[in-house]
């Protein structure tokens, strides 16, 4: 379980990634129920650290600090062009030997990559720094074109948006989805977003197009019902196969991995939230058969809807 969180900075220092590591992991929310952790940012000379933003953070914790933390945030790494300091990359090795979880954002990847944390991993970054990524370190297997990529105790994410949902991420794999979605009513953002999706549009939606927002809301309320993509077209009053290309220029992702998606979450929820037998949230959550909702949970949690149901239920 994350009960310890470092942030590790640098100058100059990405403030407004570090800000989303201090937003999520940093402030006491225990008046909702919500977990507090132990947090503290890091240097490797405590002191004043010049930000990317024109003003200075005032660090007093060391990289000793880090050496305790389940889990250890590189928010950013703007100076690409310098070399990466040494106690650093030991502070990031350190926590993976030891068997902490290890999270960047944005080009925080390269601070990764640089201490070999990441050879022969999955990973991403922002896409404006993917291919740099990809030619500095071949033995990194860059992917620029998800959110967030969790392999192994290291989970990477894109630009700073996406930086929030990979912390989110983190906050439901160890507490729940009612937890997280707790967490990001507070922050006003969205609950989940996952991994998976794309992390730009290359295309805006026609001006002229369906108001598809208002169909996504009404098929979050109908997710008991059979739906198909071919249902959500028709009610768009699109041919199927525009309704696809529109959706996914909206969302970044499929019409039918977006169901499942949100069909997984109100099953986690139900889990978490009551005593409903399994069979009944298979048909709540619109999977028709416990045996669906099974097949699906695995293959896209790695565990069963029981054991969600020990780890995470909250009554």
């Amino acid at each position: 379980m994350i009960r310890n969180v470092v942030a590790l900075v640098a100058a100059p220092a990405a403030a407004f990634e570090l800000g989303v590591v201090c937003q999520v992991f940093g402030l006491d929310r225990s008046d909702d129920g919500l977990p507090v952790y132990d947090f503290a940012v890091c240097a490797p000379t405590p002191g004043k650290v010049q930000t990317t933003s024109g003003f200075a953070l005032d660090v007093t914790a060391d990289l000793d600090r880090a050496s305790e933390a389940d889990l250890v945030v590189v928010p950013a790494w703007p100076a690409l062009d310098s070399s990466s300091p040494p106690t650093l990359l030991d502070a990031l090795r350190d926590a993976v030997d030891r068997g902490a979880k290890v999270l960047s954002i944005c080009s925080g990847a390269f601070l990764l990559a640089a201490a070999g944390i990441v050879d022969g991993r999955r990973v991403t970054t922002h896409w404006q720094f993917a291919s740099r990524l990809a030619a500095l370190y071949p033995r990194v297997e860059v992917d620029p074109n998800v959110l967030y990529i969790v392999d192994g105790p290291v989970t990477t994410s894109a630009g700073a948006s996406a930086g929030i949902d990979a912390c989110l991420h983190i906050v439901r794999a160890e507490h729940g989805a009612a937890v997280a979605n707790a967490l990001a009513r507070r922050m006003v953002v969205a609950a989940h977003r996952p991994g998976g999706q794309a992390q730009f549009i290359e295309r805006p939606v026609p001006a002229d197009s369906y108001d598809l927002a208002d169909l996504l809301a009404w098929a979050e309320d109908h997710l008991s019902e059979p739906l198909t993509v071919d249902d959500l077209a028709a009610r768009a009053l699109m041919s199927p196969r525009t309704f696809a290309r529109r959706f996914k220029a909206l969302t970044g992702t499929t019409p039918h991995r977006w169901l499942l998606d949100k069909r997984l979450q109100h099953a986690e929820e139900l889990l978490e939230s009551t005593e409903l037998p399994v069979d009944t949230i298979a048909g709540l959550a619109g999977f028709g058969s416990p045996d669906t909702l099974r097949h699906h949970f695995a293959l896209r949690r790695g565990i069963t809807p029981t054991a969600h149901r020990r780890t995470f239920q909250r009554l």
